[in-house]
């Protein structure tokens, strides 16, 4: 019980240095933008969605280095992108005055789409590394030979042609921002060394992290995936949390979106980046084809929000969210129950 007791405190110290960090990534993230002039979209979707995702990044490295665990790595980049996609659950019941629905900019569905896309090819790829060919390998030497998986390239690919066609897109639509005072606003060094040490707090947190989760999953009978894609995941999108819900509360609906969605696009790059520093082999072909489930969810949830976005519905059902944050929270739910049940 001592010990079981103690790796949930270590694990609740993992969560709040990283959710700390996390705030003070996003508020000089912003401070840094402000300074260097750059649209308000592109601070949710590129500056801080990449500086909340350092959570994610880290851990994965880790997991993947250290720990050996690719489970772990592959399940907490899928399971953060659709927690990111519940936070929109959140955000919608939030957000009292009008749906979110109907308060978010339509410009999210490129976003969006181009995260429909970056998953699927790794849902795809990740059920065609455990196909199993003549031989009985699970897949042909010369790809076995790589060391990576073919996914790998593509998806780094696919994450550059996503932002620079976001980027293209938000300076064709940018509109002025108003003028604010700040004249508390630190200035763009001091923001810059603030920015470095949260990083750096999340940086040796991540660090941390698998072990603790490896040891939970131990203590508690969980499979790894269940853990990786729950209950890790969770403590890597505490910043992106935590950023959602303070643009939210200064109104910024836009730039809580556009975190949330970016966050997903970097998330998906990550599994890339793992992949590199598995040298095992194929970070896809050693994971378990369970986690194609946590990829279709988040792909099944996308498509919902890009429905949202694109039909900007008013309704509400009980006057609490609108019925597409109900099909979010439902898809969200059984992924949750099937990794729970055949997790690796």
């Amino acid at each position: 019980m001592v010990s079981l007791t103690l790796i949930w405190l270590q694990f609740a110290v993992c969560a709040v240095l990283i959710g700390l960090a996390g705030f003070q990534l996003s508020r000089y993230g912003d401070v840094i933008a402000h300074r260097t002039g750059l649209s308000g979209g592109w601070i949710g979707m590129a500056l801080l969605a990449t500086a909340t995702s350092l959570p994610e990044l880290v851990t994965g490295i880790t997991s993947v280095t250290v720990a050996d665990a690719p489970n772990l790595a592959l399940g907490n980049a899928l399971g953060s992108c659709n927690l990111n996609l519940f936070f929109l659950v959140v955000v919608d019941f939030l957000s009292r005055r009008e749906p979110l629905w109907h308060r978010a900019s339509q410009g999210h569905v490129l976003a969006a789409g181009f995260g429909v896309v970056m998953l699927g090819f790794v849902m795809v790829s990740l059920l065609v590394s455990h196909l199993r060919y003549p031989g009985q390998s699970p897949m042909p030497a010369f790809l076995a030979n790589l060391g990576f998986s073919l996914a790998t390239p593509v998806v780094f690919l696919l994450y550059m042609v996503a932002m620079r066609t976001v980027f293209s897109y938000e300076r064709a639509h940018a509109t002025p921002a108003p003028l604010v005072p700040d004249d508390t606003r630190p200035d763009l060094r001091q923001a810059v060394q603030r920015f470095a040490l949260a990083a750096a707090v999340v940086f040796l947190a991540g660090l941390w992290l698998p072990f603790v989760a490896l040891d939970l999953a131990t203590a508690m009978g969980w499979n790894r995936s269940f853990v990786g894609s729950m209950f890790v995941a969770l403590v890597t999108t505490l910043p992106e949390l935590a950023v959602t819900l303070s643009a939210l509360r200064i109104g910024a609906v836009d730039m809580a979106i556009g975190n949330l969605l970016g966050s997903n696009l970097f998330n998906v790059a990550i599994i890339a980046v793992d992949d590199l520093f598995y040298v095992q082999g194929s970070l896809l072909a050693d994971s378990s084809p369970v986690h194609a489930v946590t990829a279709g969810s988040a792909i099944v949830m996308t498509g919902l929000a890009m429905i949202g976005l694109f039909f900007r519905p008013r309704s509400r059902v009980l006057r609490a969210v609108g019925w597409v944050s109900l099909g979010l929270l439902a898809v969200y739910l059984f992924n949750t129950y099937v990794l729970y049940l055949h997790g690796d």
